[in-house]
């Protein structure tokens, strides 16, 4: 009997493990932290093996093949050993996907991923199809495929899980922009960071879709240098685009023999020029995939968003509390502040992942009157913007960082929390901290 060992018992671990049991492997599960109870119950539930706190190393190297949690980076040293044996080591996603025929509709890019999953998925449930919700959010993968079989997936993919995947292939893939993030996990190299991006369109023939942002630098410069193979649809600000604005409307067109579908800036639901391109996107999906022009309209003017990402907490004072704690990265940030019409100010702070801020330069001497540092370690934030003139608070709590900016902010103004940092230093993930923030601005 082969032999699958899961590093990690997450979400996607515990999936994994019950559909490689459900397949017939031997399967044993280690994470070295603690497993949460949830999970626990659910290997439990189908008397799976597993251990926590620890990696026992005999009973991992006697694996025929791994499936690893996308948070253990490749140079742990139990994954250096895994390699140099010679042990196929693979994600979740690509395990998974051994065992449906559904389509999948793939969404990376260093930003914007989750709206643009979440809205093509509500476009599809619109639609009327069999649709699972998978990767980055939703439910695991591999459990939906054990359990419920879809027709089709929509998978939000990191650039950590895309390390690991190797004969999948997307359907649909999307790559809606690349910005420096998470250079830590590579080597502080940019270009592995647009390598790992790149790996959604391995595997495409023509006869898939790869739907990307061509006025992206980075994206234009890879595809004149790896040619992918997939049918391409660009999506952008000028008319040669697949969909594009002219600046009233949006016109979208994946094919030329199905009318154009064009709705009103003004009419979508998530505002902002960020979300105009990742409403693009989702839209060129939908068409490829059939849905009718008047469903995708429907869906774009009443998609309510996604938590964490510029969602409004309440106004107290006249002072309007933002939370983006989903902007772990410097670009979104950059959209965040973008969309900002009052005086702003703006709270950042976390842990740093190799973060160059000079992006947000220019919109944060505009935009903001007030900067909140909330971190453990705010020496690099001192060392950037001490010099722009501006009232700086130094925080090192959540509480904290709230009362600086309920004395900083005046009537009229928005307090973004915006923070371009990983939340690890002070909080369990980026949904902890968000939820942290409103439940302290609705206690003002």
């Amino acid at each position: 009997m082969k032999r699958v060992v899961i590093l990690g018992a997450g979400e996607s671990g515990a999936g994994a493990a019950i559909l490689a049991q459900e397949k017939g492997f031997d399967v044993f599960v280690s994470d070295m932290g603690a497993i949460k109870p949830e999970y626990q119950a659910l290997l439990n539930e189908h008397h799976i093996c597993f251990e926590s706190g620890q990696h026992s190393t005999e009973s991992i190297l006697n694996a025929d093949e791994v499936i690893k949690s996308p948070g253990i980076p490749l140079t742990a040293p139990l994954i250096q050993q895994l390699q140099q044996q010679g042990t196929p080591i693979i994600s979740e996603i690509e395990f998974a996907a051994r065992y449906t025929k559904a389509k999948m509709i793939c969404i990376t890019g260093s930003n914007g991923k989750t709206t643009t999953t979440s809205l093509i998925y509500d476009m599809l449930v619109r639609a009327g199809l069999n649709v699972g919700l998978a990767g980055n959010i939703g439910n695991s993968l591999a459990l939906q495929v054990a359990h419920e079989q879809h027709d089709y997936y929509v998978i939000e993919l990191s650039s950590f899980q895309l390390d690991n995947m190797y004969d999948f292939r997307a359907d649909i893939a999307i790559l809606l922009n690349i910005t420096p993030d998470h250079l830590d996990r590579y080597d502080f190299q940019f270009q592995n960071y647009v390598n790992a991006k790149f790996r959604i369109t391995q595997n495409q023939t023509p006869q898939q879709a790869f739907i990307y942002w061509s006025e992206d630098p980075v994206i234009d410069r890879e595809i004149a240098r790896i040619q992918p193979k997939a049918t391409l649809y660009p999506f952008g600000a000028n008319s040669h685009n697949m969909a594009y604005t002219d600046g009233k409307n949006m016109i979208v067109s994946a094919y030329q023999e199905v009318e154009p579908l064009q709705i009103g800036i003004d009419e979508l639901s998530l505002h902002g020029k960020h979300n105009q391109l990742n409403s693009m996107a989702a839209s060129l999906a939908a068409q490829i995939l059939h849905i009718h022009n008047d469903v995708i309209r429907e869906s774009l003017k009443q998609f309510a968003g996604v938590e964490h990402r510029l969602q409004y907490v309440a106004t107290i004072k006249g002072v309007r509390y933002i939370n983006d704690s989903k902007a772990t990265n410097v670009n979104s940030c950059w959209y965040a502040l973008e969309s900002m019409t009052t005086p702003t100010v703006l709270i950042l702070g976390g842990k740093d992942k190799g973060n160059d801020y000079s992006e947000i330069d220019a919109l944060v001497k505009e935009k903001c009157h007030t900067l909140v540092f909330m971190g453990l370690h705010n020496e690099k934030l001192h060392e950037h913007f001490d010099n722009f003139g501006l009232t700086i608070y130094d925080t090192h709590t959540l509480h904290d960082a709230v009362m600086a900016c309920y004395e900083a902010a005046h009537e009229g103004d928005t307090v973004l929390l915006s923070p371009c940092c990983a939340s690890f230093d002070l909080f369990t993930s980026y949904e902890d901290r968000g939820e942290q923030f409103m439940a302290a601005v609705k206690a003002l």
